[in-house]
């Protein structure tokens, strides 16, 4: 069975959310869970609209997958909240079977999303440690130039070139160098003025 399977579900369900949250207040005075979690929203809460409810998680950077409910009539909205980056959306009256699935759904894509922000937070931690002239040289290799062409920008050696990129390969655990290339991408630390450079040369 899936560690997102319906079993799992209704566990953290019970376990994280022992009670319904009729307010938006409460949902953001209980704060998120530390493990992977999801947001069932009714479209029609007390005293704000569902979708404007969703808005303003985003736009206060509470990052949680959010499974729609509605009625027959609120599909419109539902499409809206949809492509507002809801994962899915229930209409009223709906089996156990269907929550659970959503719920399912909705919990996998919260553990994709957290462990995409461990990766960036290790690799942040990992670029950090290198020195101003190994994020240097890490840009301008992402940038596609080659060693010899970097040393003469740079107007260092060849061998010195070699060494700062070989520590802070290791440095950034980059078995290779397409490795190497897509953390920078990753970070988005290319140089952005190599185009420049070259037609400058």
């Amino acid at each position: 069975m899936s560690p997102w399977g319906p079993i799992s579900c209704a566990e953290t369900l019970t376990r994280d959310f022992p009670n319904r949250l009729s307010e938006p207040s409460e949902f953001l005075d209980t704060g998120l869970p530390s493990g992977d979690c999801c947001l069932i929203l009714d479209i029609h809460l007390k005293n704000i609209d569902g979708l404007e409810f969703q808005a303003s998680l985003e736009q206060s950077g509470i990052n949680i997958p959010v499974i729609i409910i509605t009625g027959h009539g609120d599909i419109p909205m539902a499409v809206r909240g949809m492509k507002a980056g809801a994962i899915d959306f229930l209409t009223k009256p709906f089996t156990d079977d269907a929550l659970l699935k959503a719920i399912n759904t909705a919990l996998k894509a919260s553990h994709d999303r957290r462990q995409i922000a461990q990766e960036r937070t290790d690799i942040e931690c990992r670029y950090e440690q290198l020195s101003a002239r190994e994020r240097e040289v890490m840009a301008l290799v992402a940038s596609g130039l080659m060693n010899k062409q970097i040393a003469a920008r740079l107007e260092l050696s060849l061998i010195t070139i070699k060494i700062h990129r070989a520590n802070a390969m290791k440095k950034m655990q980059a078995e290779s160098l397409a490795e190497f290339v897509r953390i920078a991408e990753f970070l988005g630390i290319r140089d952005e003025t190599i185009t420049r450079y070259h037609q400058n040369r």
